[in-house]
């Protein structure tokens, strides 16, 4: 009888272990909005990283350009075919993927949104997003420039009488990308500097504030258009201001306007023009990373597109297996003439 019982204890443990090999691997799709950027390698990179990690199946679509919002919508439904475990999408027009979106919503099938997401998505259809939270992002730059001791020092020396000024050059005050980049900069310097003096925010009304005998002043300029002349009339306004001791450009917009009134950034050199006003940027571009490696910008912010695609995939793994999921900031990363090249921020500062 116990020969009989182990026997049969055998069996079903083979039978067990059997069959969990004979799971098929989930099957994740995953539609981008590009795949010849570089910004868009490196979300694949991360998307590839993460199918590896989780051992999943992984299809992975990206249109030539942007503007191939038809060739997107026709990989997606092709994908939606293949009944996928879990998708992952980037929309380049919410509009154009509306049933698809509500067959997912349908079928039970989990889609994570990354990047920019899927906006204005049938309620309920998008579990959770991968992306960069623009607020966040922009407080890295506040809190790194207040690490410079040379800032420091102007802060610390700075007088009712003459005020330092500290500005935050923007394309616009409508994009909710760039606002939330404009307010995570002016909110984290005024905590952070408050060490320093009394500060006051002038410039756009969408951020001013008052206050009594400032001794910084936090200049918010917002171009009159994201056109580049725009751009450039905007950033020479702000170079104009007496005793400027630093700037922040919310995006590579604004970093345009900022090179073109700079000779490319090398007025900010040593014996340049400005020299001795710290610049931060956002994001990356050939132009940028070039002032950042001279040393003309302290440095610069750059989103993490290795991340949004790597936790993109996490997410939708965990949506297929029936966990909870929820929005998640990709992070950011802050570069400098020390660091550019190094692998780790190398494959997210794209041109």
């Amino acid at each position: 009888m116990k020969k009989f019982l182990a026997l049969i204890l055998v069996l079903a443990m083979t039978l067990s272990v059997t069959a969990v090999f004979a799971q098929e691997k989930l099957y994740i799709s995953v539609i981008s909005k590009g795949e010849q950027h570089a910004f868009w390698q490196a979300v694949r990179k991360g998307v590839e990283d993460a199918a590896a990690k989780y051992g999943v199946d992984m299809f992975y679509y990206g249109p030539p350009s942007e503007a191939d919002i038809q060739m997107q919508v026709d990989n997606l439904k092709a994908e939606m075919g293949k009944s996928p475990d879990a998708l992952c999408l980037a929309a380049l027009d919410t509009a154009s993927v509306m049933t698809e979106l509500q067959e997912c919503l349908e079928k039970g099938i989990p889609v994570i949104g990354f990047d920019s997401g899927v906006p204005n998505a049938p309620e309920g259809a998008i579990k959770a997003t991968a992306s960069t939270d623009n607020k966040n992002a922009a407080a890295v730059a506040a809190e790194e420039l207040l690490k410079l001791e040379a800032l420091q020092t102007k802060l610390k020396e700075a007088t009712a009488e003459k005020p330092v000024v500290v500005a935050v050059l923007s394309q616009d005050a409508t994009s909710d990308s760039i606002n939330s980049r404009t307010t995570g900069f002016v909110e984290k310097f005024v905590e952070l500097a408050a060490v320093y003096g009394t500060i006051e925010v002038q410039g756009h009304t969408n951020w001013a504030t008052k206050a009594e005998n400032p001794t910084i002043i936090l200049h918010v300029e917002i171009g009159a258009s994201p056109k580049p002349e725009d751009m450039r009339n905007a950033a020479d306004a702000v170079l104009n201001k007496d005793n400027l001791v630093a700037m922040f450009c919310s995006n590579e917009g604004a970093v345009t306007g900022l090179l073109a009134a700079t000779a490319d950034g090398s007025e900010f050199a040593e014996g340049g023009r400005f020299s001795g006003v710290l610049v931060a940027g956002y994001d990356a571009g050939k132009p940028q990373k070039n002032a950042v490696r001279n040393g003309w910008f302290a440095g610069s912010v750059t989103q993490d597109p290795y991340n949004i695609g790597f936790l993109a995939v996490e997410l939708a793994y965990k949506a297929a297996n029936g966990e909870e999921v929820a929005d998640v900031d990709t992070g950011a990363q802050w570069y400098t003439k020390d660091n550019i090249d190094a692998p780790e921020i190398a494959i997210l500062v794209y041109d």
